[in-house]
Parts: C-alpha cells; structure tokens; sequence
C-alpha cells in the first residue's frame, strides 16, 4: 500500500466488530436497533474530573463510513465472510442516532458520555474508533487542564510532538491540549490542520552554530525583532546567556523602540535561575522581557516552582503533557445498555460482573447536570431513564457514588441536559463550534465546579447518581442474573 494514501478509518476496527457483524447479518439481526454508552470509569490522576474532547474526529469519521473495492478485497482474502455480507459492506452507511457531552465539559465516571442508537451492525462497528478518539483527546484535555490550572494564569504552551506517541498523538493531542487550555503549540501541523496557534523561537543548535553566542542572539534579533525570545542555558546561563541576551536586546531592539522580548531557560535550577535572571533584566531596563521555562515539567513541579518563588511568565510543556505520562490510558469503554423490539419497546440490557466497577448501567439514559441557581456551580450529576424529566421545583436526594449511606438533598437547582444530539438518522444535526469557542466553553464550565473538585490531590467526591426508577431497573436485572 502507498504509505501517503489517505488511510480509509472504517478499517480502523477490531477484527471481531467484522466477525459480529457478519454473525448479526446471518442471524437476521442486522436491522436490530441498539443502544450503546461510551463512559469511563476512573479519572486520571486521582483527579476530581476530566474533560471531554474528541467528538470533532468522531464526527468526521461517521460521515466518511464506507468500505472501498480494496477493503472488500481484503476481506475476502480471508476466506471468513459471506458474498451476501460483502455486498451489504459495498453499501454500508451509518445511518443511526449520536447523543453526545459537548467537547470542553467536565465529565465524571459511569455517566454516558456518548450515546449511539443504531442498527446493530453499524453501533458494533463504529466502537473502536469511537473510543479511540475519546480515550486519546480526553485524556490529553484532562492533563493540560490540569497543568493550565497549576500555572495559576500564566501563559502555558504545548512542546511534545517529538516525544508522542505516533503522529497522530502529536497532531490530536495539540488539539486536545488546546482544548484543556494550552494557549498554543509547537506542532505546526496542528495550527494547519485545526488552528491551534503555532509558534517556537530556537533550539540549543541555533547558538551552537554560531562563533559566539552574542552572535547568535544578536543575529536571531535583528531576523526576528518581533518575536525575539533567546535560549540562555546553552552555556553558562548567568555568567554569559543572560548578560548576552541583555546585550543582543540593547543592541538590536532598544534602537527600534522594541519592548518586548523574552528568554527561555531550559535546564537547571528553574526557580533560583529564573529569580536571578529576573533581577538582571529589570537591573538592566528590560522589565518587559518574559522568562520562559521548559524541561520535563507537569502540574507538580509548576506548582512547586511557584511555591518556591519561580519568576515565569510562560511555560513550555512536553512530553508529561502530550504523553499524560502519570497516566497514559483515559479506560473509556463502549457497552451495549438496551435493544429494541420489533415493535419498537426498549429493552434494557446488563452486564455483570463479580468486579462491581465493571456492572454497567442498563438502558437508554439521560443524563442531568444540576446547578445551584443561588452561586450557578454544579452540584451533581443524575442519570435517568431516557423519558424521565426532573422536576426542579421539588426538593432532590442524591446519593454519594463511594459511600451510598451518604444522601444529599438539592434544592434552587436547575437541570440541564448534558448530551446533545449529534447525527439524527445518519445525518449530522450539530452546529460544530470553532476551537476557540471549545477552549471558551471549557474554561467556563470547569470555573463552574467548586475549588474542591478540582484539587489534585484527595479531591471531592461529585455526586453521580441513578434516578430511583433506573436503579430500580438495575437491581431487577442483576436479580434476575443470578
């Protein structure tokens, strides 16, 4: 295969979705309507919440599902498929029902993130991608967001594409960190592709180049007066990279008028460099210059870094980011929660396990976030049967998800539905927001949860509960599986 050939992503599935598949065709199940949730079951990093992002890739990849000649070929080269199954594949597409959480919401474990309604085959088929996409973007979000947070308003961008995990990882999780709050990034191909702003100065071979290390800056200042940010730990960071980007500053942008500038530091002791560094610039006229820092950083170390006086106005993040290295996997998964009847009744569907994080909740659901009108946080999360309403004007009692003795009671709330409908009949029914407006969206409703939620370590626990007619199905269900 021609590696520059564009990839057809409805081949980008496991195998035993074409196995099923050909199972539900042959067992005339193929037009069965079903319903599927995507949720996940444990926040990365012990967090208080992640943050939902991927849908745009998924929206794309349903509207281009199809199967080529080439793809019909290869399956029959394996000598396990029907003609009659092939000729269905030739004519394949999605022709279902999305509903999904919008992308930059605060989503917590067990709720349905997204909700599919589709022929068997084609809900069955669309499960990897499906996850692929929400696993990788979400978990990507949910530790920029974190780093974001930990720098306190400062300016935080993304440097990882040469240590992700393939090129998708790099391009993606730009996005992805975007979307969690990351202000630009290095990966030019992402500014391209999805707008995320792009933009990077030097790296240690630029001074290395040079004769001299003034050379170097002052070179780099007169190409780039605009944007001139300067590398100073090539060498020695105080003794010369410093007191050379002072000289290169005052020799290149002081006659031009220019004010801003800045340096980067990356290696060293960050906070003691970074203090000293800020002294010599001010000592020096150039209070205006920013000071950069990169070199392995995450939440922890930034926010240690500014406990300890660190003067940073910009942080450069990598790998720990892009690779969301304490906890590279988002554990998103995709199960079967109803059916249809032929004559259209829903018909919930369980599984269970001896592992009760593994029980999942039956049915098509809805799922509410509530928020107090008095100070408009959220407060909870309630999932209901798909044609229950909540009636804000009673009182609600809800319970803690890790401790079910624990109730609270809700009252001045208002509740408003989370998932949103994405293609109705195979047909996109969603006004795609820009990423600017994603990124808006995100900062706003993560402002929403209370500080507690968000702390990084021993967070608290946000309510997700059932509905009493949902849980009330569920514990019927596991009585009649035993």
């Amino acid at each position: 295969m021609n590696t520059e050939q564009k990839l057809n992503m409805t081949m980008l599935c496991d195998f035993y979705e074409l196995t099923m598949g050909s199972g539900y065709f042959h067992a005339g199940y193929q037009d069965r309507i079903t319903y599927f949730d995507v949720f996940f079951r444990d926040v990365p990093d012990k967090g208080g919440f992640a943050i939902c992002a991927g849908l745009a890739q998924l929206i794309e990849y349903i509207q281009d599902l199809h199967f080529s000649e080439e793809d019909i070929a290869y399956l029959r080269g394996r000598n396990l498929f029907p003609e009659d199954f092939l000729d269905y594949l030739r004519k394949f597409r999605f022709t279902g029902d999305i509903w999904a959480i919008p992308e930059g919401t605060p989503i917590f474990p067990y709720e349905p993130v997204i909700t599919v309604r589709a022929p068997a085959i084609q809900a069955q088929l669309i499960e990897t991608f499906t996850l692929l996409t929400l696993n990788h973007q979400s978990l990507i979000a949910t530790k920029a967001n974190r780093i974001v947070r930990a720098a306190q308003g400062r300016t935080v961008l993304e440097f990882g594409s040469r240590r992700a995990q393939g090129t998708d990882g790099a391009i993606s999780g730009a996005r992805a960190a975007y979307i969690g709050g990351c202000a630009g990034t290095a990966c030019t191909i992402s500014d391209q592709l999805f707008g995320v702003p792009a933009g990077g100065t030097m790296a240690h071979a630029w001074v290395q180049m040079f004769d001299t290390q003034y050379e170097a800056f002052e070179t780099y200042c007169r190409l780039y007066p605009n944007n001139a940010t300067l590398l100073v730990d090539t060498y020695n960071t105080l003794k010369s990279g410093i007191p050379d980007a002072i000289r290169a500053f005052d020799a290149v942008l002081k006659p031009l008028g220019i004010k801003k500038c800045g340096i980067r530091l990356d290696s060293g002791d960050i906070a003691y460099l970074t203090q000293k560094a800020r002294k010599m610039l001010d000592d020096a006229g150039w209070t205006e210059c920013q000071i950069s820092a990169s070199n392995s950083l995450d939440e922890y170390i930034i926010r240690d870094l500014l406990h300890q006086g660190a003067q940073i106005d910009m942080f450069g993040v990598g790998e720990r980011m892009i690779t969301a290295s304490s906890q590279p996997v988002f554990g998103g998964v995709y199960k079967l929660a109803a059916v249809e009847d032929g004559d259209g009744t829903i018909v919930p569907k369980i599984k269970v396990s001896e592992n009760v994080d593994k029980i999942t909740n039956p049915h098509y659901k809805k799922v509410y976030r509530i928020f107090d009108r008095a100070t408009g946080k959220a407060e909870a999360d309630y999932i209901t049967v798909w044609d229950e309403t909540v009636d804000d004007s009673r009182p609600l009692e809800l319970f803690d998800p890790k401790a079910t003795w624990k109730r609270k009671t809700y009252t001045g709330f208002r509740a408003v539905p989370l998932q949103v409908p994405i293609f109705q009949g195979g047909e996109l029914v969603y006004r795609q927001p820009s990423l600017k407006e994603i990124q808006a969206y995100c900062r706003q409703q993560v402002d929403t949860l209370w500080d507690e939620v968000k702390r990084f370590e021993n967070p608290h626990t946000y309510y997700v509960d059932l509905s009493q007619r949902l849980w009330d199905i569920k514990q019927s269900l596991l009585r009649q599986s035993e």
